[in-house]
């Protein structure tokens, strides 16, 4: 226990707030998707590595090196898996640091969706090559990824506080 916080329960409300930003977040995007311009849409496809997510290509990779084949349906869970579990690790570690560090919860989430989208999407991912460069998607995609990962820094930083009620220290 640190700072007289409970530091288990810290981290259930961050998976619980960070599994409901996710779909959230998936709700947004997938708005922006179907009204987004086609010509775009294509540009991002051919753009993303072998035309997946990075989600995908996590799983695409780890298979590979482990020399493992799945089912489609356990290729479906293990990539939502892997989607989710980028929205539920962060909000765990922001559940912990946001009663440590003053500024953590700025804008309510806001600056933690920010830096999430400047951290995952245009720089880990890129590198990792989880992702191309971000010079190669058109800017629909990067609009899109900064409004998913905001509604993940306020629906993460909303049901956290919400949580916080229901499950006091």
């Amino acid at each position: 226990m640190a700072s007289g916080r409970n530091t288990a329960l810290e981290l259930l409300k961050g998976a619980i707030a960070g599994a409901v930003s996710v779909w959230a977040m998936d709700r947004v995007t997938w708005y922006m998707y179907r009204n987004e311009d086609r010509k775009a849409f294509a540009q991002e496809k051919q753009a993303q590595v072998h035309g997946h997510y990075v989600s995908q290509v996590s799983v695409d990779k780890a298979t590979s090196a482990m020399g493992v084949e799945l089912s489609d349906e356990q290729y479906f869970y293990a990539y939502k898996g892997v989607h989710y579990f980028l929205g539920i690790a962060p909000a765990m570690l922001y559940s912990v640091l946001r009663h440590k560090v003053d500024w953590l919860s700025a804008g309510k989430g806001s600056l933690f969706g920010v830096g999430l989208f400047v951290l995952q999407d245009e720089t880990l991912a890129p590198l990792t090559g989880l992702a191309s460069p971000p010079t190669a998607y058109p800017w629909q995609a990067h609009a899109r990824g900064l409004a998913g990962h905001l509604a993940v820094g306020l629906v993460t930083d909303a049901t956290l506080n919400l949580l916080d009620k229901v499950l006091p220290e």
